[in-house]
């Protein structure tokens, strides 16, 4: 008997107040749940080789930094690469940047060359198939189904 000091028109004005506010409140989270399921990448995020051949940033704007470690003497070289996924087929291709590999060999004095760094990436920039479970990203080839590993950092 607090609220409102006894007063019906005022308790029940409050009361819908208070439910539209909550029901408000309540859609907007359930919009926001179902905006982060259905529109985020599943790839996004750090991954570290399972065999240590490589490591990958996945960024939502199409773009994969891939880290070669130990390309050349104990160096490890991070390479920006586009990619381009399909939730859908749940298929994921990562692109060759021949200027992002020119300009990381001259940057490199001579440590590697351009076709040292295609040759190191050749395995990755291809189309893939792709799964995602318990922090466990499996890349298969999709034409000859050579399979990369991946663990969330």
């Amino acid at each position: 008997m607090i609220v409102a000091k006894n007063d019906e028109a005022k308790r029940s004005k409050l009361w819908r107040i208070t439910f539209l506010v909550s029901t408000a409140l309540i859609i907007l989270i359930a919009v926001y749940i179902l905006t982060k399921m259905f529109t985020t990448n599943p790839l996004e995020g750090n991954w570290i080789g399972e065999d240590g051949r490589y490591n990958l940033k996945v960024k939502s704007k199409g773009i994969v930094v891939v880290t070669i470690p130990e390309i050349a003497e104990e160096t490890s070289v991070e390479v920006v690469l586009p990619y381009s996924i399909d939730k859908e087929n749940k298929t994921v291709t990562i692109k060759m940047d021949e200027e992002e590999l020119n300009r990381l060999a001259e940057k490199s004095d001579g440590q590697y060359t351009t076709e040292t760094l295609q040759n190191a990436l050749a395995p990755i920039v291809t189309s893939f198939d792709y799964s995602v479970e318990q922090e466990r990203l499996t890349l298969v080839e999709r034409e000859y189904g050579e399979q990369l590993t991946f663990i969330q950092e």
